[in-house]
């Protein structure tokens, strides 16, 4: 006698450990759908060790409310699309529509290597200007060779029924019609679930950031494919470029000294004063003697010895050492070399300075 058995409903999530998508996930959940989540990770700040909106440890809800979560990192793949997206940026360096494509088609070799029945994502109508609108949302999904499949639990109501709800696999009576940038809604269904964990709104990924996106234009312009090392230095301290494309980071704080010394490698120089508070300084590049006397009298510069006619900078490379004697920079050599968005005061000090 053969007994046939019912298998569940299977979903793919993609998951950056935030409110909508946790909350995409649970919806899901609660109809019997059995739900793996994949949180991707890049270079620019969506991954699970940055600060930004779109990343948050995606592992506390997942062991909460027990459902499995995979990473991906999109590495290479995503940087190229950076570079040129076929949809275009956003106001600053954010290819919105392309990178939802991308994990989108990540998402789909999950899918078939899973045996899932549909995607789902945490997108809600009219949150996001560039990705998240009626018109967007259907040319994402079949550029992503998904129409149909994909499920947006949060504004499904709102939206075209897809084929699982055309199918009955999941209920699209118990989706929501949520809609715009409040999170109220959101919130209010969070306490519903006793989802208590979850990150306060913020900007994006570092994408969406004016000075960031200033900084990655500029990396590209003088280093068309950059190592990983040079993307991550992004993140951290002033920036200073030097004739012959020779780039200066000057930390701001300890935690940019740790995160400078961190990624420091082979062929770059280090340079601090010793003995005093002093930010920790990388130039790495082609560098002439001329260029490491102007990163030696910037770390000075910002250092507490800044007031010293003459200032003996510590230099290490390759594990040498050696120390310079220099002037602390003129606020004329900041303003020559500093790497600021245009238009905007050029002290560094001033708002636009990076």
């Amino acid at each position: 006698m053969l007994t046939f058995f019912k298998i569940m409903p299977r979903a793919i999530a993609l998951y950056s450990g935030g409110l909508d998508s946790t909350l995409a996930i649970l919806v899901a959940m609660m109809q019997g759908i059995e739900v793996i989540a994949v949180t991707f990770l890049t270079h620019f700040g969506c991954d699970i060790s940055d600060r930004s909106s779109c990343s948050k440890d995606p592992f506390a809800a997942a062991a909460q409310f027990g459902f499995e979560v995979k990473l991906c990192h999109l590495a290479d793949r995503f940087t190229e699309i950076v570079k040129k997206p076929k949809f275009g940026h956003g106001k600053n360096m954010n290819p919105c529509i392309d990178c939802r494509i991308l994990m989108l088609k990540e998402a789909k070799v999950l899918m078939a290597m899973r045996g899932a029945d549909f995607i789902i994502t945490g997108e809600v109508l009219g949150q996001r200007p560039m990705s998240q609108r009626r018109d967007t949302f259907p040319k994402i999904d079949k550029e992503a060779g998904l129409a149909g499949y994909i499920v947006r639990p949060l504004s499904a109501q709102l939206l075209n029924p897809t084929i699982p709800e055309q199918a009955g696999i999941i209920d699209r009576e118990k989706l929501c019609a949520f809609n715009g940038r409040s999170r109220k809604p959101q919130i209010a269904l969070a306490r519903e679930f006793g989802l208590t964990d979850y990150p306060a709104p913020a900007g994006g990924c570092l994408l969406t950031d004016p000075i960031y996106s200033h900084r990655l234009r500029e990396l590209l312009e003088h280093t068309p494919s950059p190592e990983s090392k040079a993307i991550q230095f992004l993140r951290v301290g002033r920036h200073f470029r030097v004739p012959r494309a020779g780039k200066i980071i000057v930390g701001r704080h300890e935690e940019d000294n740790k995160m400078i010394d961190s990624l420091a490698g082979v062929g770059d120089y280090l340079l601090w004063v010793e003995g005093q508070g002093s930010p920790l300084t990388v130039a790495s590049g082609t560098m002439t003697e001329d260029e490491l006397v102007i990163a030696a009298a910037l770390c000075a510069r910002y250092s507490d010895a800044k007031t010293l006619p003459v200032v003996d900078v510590s230099v290490k490379k390759n594990g040498g050492s050696f120390i310079m004697q220099v002037s602390p920079a003129s606020d004329e050599m900041i303003d020559k070399y500093m790497v600021r968005v245009p238009g905007t005061k050029t002290k560094e000090h001033k708002k636009g300075a990076v």
